[in-house]
């Protein structure tokens, strides 16, 4: 089965990933033995991106629970937990008859 983002096809998840969100993920999350020069690049690169597009943070987030819901329902099956009946304590003082 072959998947298309926007006219490109997507060959593997990080494919994937990087056509739905318009960035490679790396630029996000870094990358293993990256400079201190490249790291500071990576995030003035993603302050700029974020700064021209303000809602991506909530656009990644809400994509992130459509996949989850889709992919694994029963972790949004939230059930409300009941509390169990207070117990009453019975009262020791007393009169001694």
């Amino acid at each position: 089965m072959r998947v298309y983002v926007g006219g490109h096809q997507a060959v593997s998840v990080d494919d994937f990933i990087e056509l739905a969100l318009g960035t490679p993920p790396e630029l996000w999350l870094g990358v293993e033995g990256e400079s201190e020069e490249e790291r500071a690049a990576r995030l003035d690169a993603a302050r700029d991106i974020l700064a021209c597009h303000p809602g991506l943070p909530d656009d990644v987030a809400r994509i992130a629970a459509e996949v989850i819901e889709a992919q694994a329902p029963e972790l949004f099956n939230v059930v409300p937990l009941t509390r169990p009946p207070a117990r009453r304590r019975t009262s020791r003082k007393g009169a001694a008859a």
